[in-house]
């Protein structure tokens, strides 16, 4: 945005009396507000997503030290929904699967309430349970990790 568009929407502002105005164009954002302490002066605040989006890239692109996640462990298996995980079928009933146990194709895992229908995730794959990568009662996203079988 060039800095007669900024003038000019800065004179508008002032003008008109209103106390903010935000502009998007394209990636670029204007927001041009009065301060409550003095009406005559004006904040512009443009944000650029170059600007934005840098930092965040900067910390990926220097990892400390490489580390294995659980995925390079085992076998991730990944909720095909979203909802509320259970690890058991009733409250305080016992989970269906502990860390360690040996679990085969098609045995329950947990169960993921959706809409209000219980929905049993079965294993697609036989092993041991690594580790449970979800807290009980925990809302859970399409794709997430949720077991890890080795």
């Amino acid at each position: 945005m060039d800095l007669r568009k900024l003038k000019t929407l800065i004179d508008l502002v002032e003008s008109s009396g209103i106390a903010e105005l935000e502009i998007s164009e394209g990636e670029e954002r204007v927001r041009i507000t009065r301060s409550p302490s003095a009406m005559m002066a004006q904040q512009v605040f443009a944000a650029p997503q170059q600007i934005v989006t840098a930092p965040v890239l900067q910390p990926v692109a220097a990892p400390a030290e490489p580390t294995k996640t659980p995925e390079e462990e085992g076998h991730a298996v990944k909720s095909p929904m979203v909802g509320s995980f259970y690890r058991c079928p009733s409250p305080g009933a016992k989970s269906f699967v502990e860390v360690g146990q040996n679990v085969s194709v098609g045995e329950t895992l947990c169960i993921i309430e959706a809409m209000k229908l219980l929905n049993e995730i079965e294993s697609d794959k036989a092993g041991v349970v690594k580790a449970v990568l979800v807290e009980n009662g925990q809302a859970v996203e399409y794709g997430q990790p949720l077991f890890i079988i080795g």
